[in-house]
């Protein structure tokens, strides 16, 4: 089955005005994926090159194989989105039309057992997207300190049990590493109350989004790719984004929020150009996915998109 891109038709529609305005546009979708953002984009505007972004080298390839009727009107790059600048200079471009993030994990990620990401398969601990670098779950959950592993899991997973989890990792590892998805999952639905345990869907969920956020450096790449993206795009360009958990949609809210809010004096009867803001909200909150959508694509439902324009230089 051919894997559904969330709210795809909203994000195309979001970034049509700043397509349109150009003969030769450029958009960045920083989170390429399995592509189907991008195959969208590209079969509505003809004119139009897309740069994919993705450290996922095996997203890449599919995607490669599935947008290769576009030619070169595709231009990929196996990098992390927060080296977005230097990707675009290395195509040959210094500004761009418009920029897609869809963050989080992605449903292939999800799939592929063999990758760690889902308590619901066995699997090794890993968790990278980019399977070719950097450190693993096994490494933090082995060989962090409990303090840094309690830190990790309240601030990236939320978790209210994160100490009483910790307790039992260290008490198991020390016996022998932790080395499976399932024996973690286990380990954690034992380390919370049955009571709680009865609600809020599988209880080792935000231990997984933890470790996984951790593992990736997720949010700190958030933090640092989307003020590149503001200054990637010319006036009337917009960066649209999807969040899929709170953590996430709250920097893009503040990096946002920030951007289109004028520094003039409050004092002053008129805004100064100099301190005027140079973006403006082009959804005052956020959208969610339909209803319908909700129903057909159950991914969907977590979504919060996000959108921003430029309106000066």
């Amino acid at each position: 089955m051919q894997h559904i891109s969330v709210m795809r038709d909203r994000c195309v529609d979001l970034l049509a005005p700043s397509i349109e305005m150009h003969s030769q546009p450029v958009v960045v979708d920083a989170t390429l994926g399995l592509g189907g953002h991008t195959e969208a984009l590209l079969s509505r505007f003809p004119q139009l090159t897309v740069i994919g972004i993705d450290r996922d080298t095996r997203a890449l390839e599919k995607a490669k194989k599935r947008l290769a009727v576009f030619g070169d009107r595709v231009k990929t790059s196996h990098a992390i989105f927060d080296e977005i600048s230097e990707v675009v200079a290395a195509h040959g471009f210094t500004q761009v039309s418009g920029v897609l993030f869809d963050l989080g994990v992605s449903s292939m990620q999800l799939d592929e057992q063999d990758r760690g990401f889902s308590y619901s398969h066995d699997a090794p601990l890993d968790m990278r997207m980019d399977a070719t670098q950097g450190i693993t779950a096994f490494e933090i959950v082995n060989h962090y300190e409990p303090g840094a592993l309690v830190k990790i899991l309240r601030t990236f997973g939320e978790e209210k049990f994160a100490t009483r989890i910790v307790e039992n990792i260290v008490k198991a590892r020390s016996q022998a590493p932790l080395n499976s998805t399932m024996e973690l999952a286990t380990l954690v639905k034992e380390s919370i109350p049955a009571a709680t345990r009865r609600t809020g869907g599988n209880p080792a969920k935000r231990t997984f989004q933890a470790l996984r956020i951790a593992v990736n450096d997720e949010l700190g790449a958030i933090t640092r790719a989307l003020p590149q993206a503001l200054d990637l795009v010319d006036v009337g360009g917009r960066v649209v984004v999807m969040s899929f958990q709170s953590l996430e949609d709250k920097i893009v809210k503040e990096i946002f929020v920030e951007a289109s809010t004028s520094k003039s004096p409050r004092n002053l009867p008129m805004d100064l150009p100099e301190y005027a803001a140079k973006f403006s909200l082009v959804i005052r909150a956020s959208e969610k996915a339909s209803e319908l959508e909700q129903d057909e694509n159950p991914r969907s439902t977590s979504v919060r998109l996000r959108a921003i324009e430029r309106v000066a230089a």
